[in-house]
């Protein structure tokens, strides 16, 4: 990774998804070169892929440059996915119905993040969330060599190991988010 890159780490969370009242955070993590700029948020009564979805919106929304060249990091697959493989083509394309028919969750957020794939260069990495380099039940190596396969080897163990951090830094944001607003 280079100092011309921009780093963006997301999460969210929900506490007490499954329910009709609940509390939701989200994180961002913004990195170019030496410079962070960290981000949360909350909101009452959402969803988890909501906050993803949020985390990620908000910190596009924090970049002042246009034509950046961004790596984004997130372990929520249904966000990377999306992106990956071009889900919202079909969506677009259909009346924003997905391929059960139905209309696609949290519409008006997508439309705010689709402008944004033409403003950057974006690439979008799943990670592994919730990792905790420091237990001894976690085989980084095993790890490392996942995220080998998945995007290649110009990553550094140590850049992996950073991404990590960072991944769990948002984290860590998206749950103060959720305590701000209990």
């Amino acid at each position: 990774m280079n100092d011309k890159t921009l780093r963006i780490y997301t999460d969210g969370g929900c506490s007490g998804n499954q329910h009709d009242r609940n509390l939701g955070g989200w994180g961002a993590v913004l990195e170019f070169g030496t410079a962070r700029k960290e981000l949360y948020g909350s909101e009452p009564n959402t969803t988890n892929n909501r906050m993803e979805m949020t985390a990620l919106l908000e910190a596009f929304k924090a970049i002042v440059r246009e034509n950046q060249n961004i790596i984004v990091f997130s372990d929520s697959s249904y966000l990377m996915d999306c992106f990956r493989q071009k889900w919202y083509v079909n969506w677009q394309r259909n009346g924003w119905r997905n391929s059960k028919k139905k209309p696609v969750a949290n519409r008006e957020i997508w439309e705010e993040l689709l402008p944004y794939l033409d403003r950057h260069q974006i690439t979008f990495c799943r990670v592994k969330g919730h990792v905790n380099l420091d237990s001894p039940q976690t085989n980084t190596d095993k790890l490392y060599e996942t995220f080998l396969k998945w995007y290649g080897s110009g990553y550094s163990y140590e850049e992996f190991v950073h991404v990590t951090e960072m991944n769990n830094r948002a984290d860590e944001l998206a749950n103060k988010g959720i305590d701000e607003i209990r």
